[in-house]
């Protein structure tokens, strides 16, 4: 898919190399393997059965340097949900150009319970195989939201996008957008190898606590 043209930026993963970064990536998913299996299985029936729709849901992101791609995850909504998103962008409870909000009620009840817990996000390990995406970085946004940055939060699109990262374990959607993108950009700027693993050990603790999580 074309990339977006991007203004130079600063921001960089300088202490990890892109080659280490992945590594690291597909060595930690390897060795999840047999645990991540039977539970990606359990999990998408548990969605096929609980509301009608596909288990899996497919939705465009915009990653590293603008570039477009197919981002993976359980269904958390009904289907059709996409289309009444517009209807609700007034009542975001988040700060910025994130839409967020804790009562929205196109999310089933497993939905609720997959997003508390970020299993919804699991399928993302497929991306992360493909190298769109990365363990560790800032989270992927849509078209419309980035369409709309300002020329700092561009910076954000520096590295690959995430299924964690700083401002996910800092308080996920009780973090305002520009905050966000100060933390996303710090991470950028001071990657490495052992940052990497500290931020997967602490989103073990974030998802744990559930803080911020709708």
């Amino acid at each position: 898919m074309p990339a977006l043209a991007l203004p130079t930026s600063k921001a960089g993963t300088r202490g990890a190399s892109t080659r280490h970064k992945r590594a690291l990536d597909v060595g930690l998913i390897l060795l999840a393997l047999p645990v991540l299996v039977p539970l990606l299985v359990v999990l998408a029936l548990a969605v096929k059965l609980s509301s009608p729709g596909p288990a899996l849901f497919f939705q465009t992101r915009i990653g590293r340097d603008g570039r477009r791609f197919r981002m993976v995850k359980f269904r958390s909504m009904y289907t059709g949900a996409e289309a009444a998103r517009a209807a609700l962008l007034a009542q975001s409870d988040r700060q910025g150009l994130c839409f967020k909000q804790k009562d929205d009620p196109r999310i089933t009840p497993l939905g609720r319970v997959l997003r508390r817990a970020s299993l919804d996000e699991l399928p993302q390990l497929w991306n992360v195989l493909r190298g769109e995406m990365s363990l560790v970085g800032p989270r992927p946004a849509l078209p419309e939201e980035v369409a709309l940055y300002p020329p700092q939060a561009l910076q954000r699109l520096a590295g690959l996008p995430g299924l964690t990262g700083l401002w996910q374990v800092s308080g996920r959607a009780n973090v305002g957008f520009d905050e966000m993108v100060e933390m996303d950009v710090q991470y950028l700027q001071t990657a490495s190898l052992r940052g990497d693993l500290v931020l997967i050990f602490r989103t073990l603790g974030a998802v744990a606590l559930a803080k911020g999580a709708y």
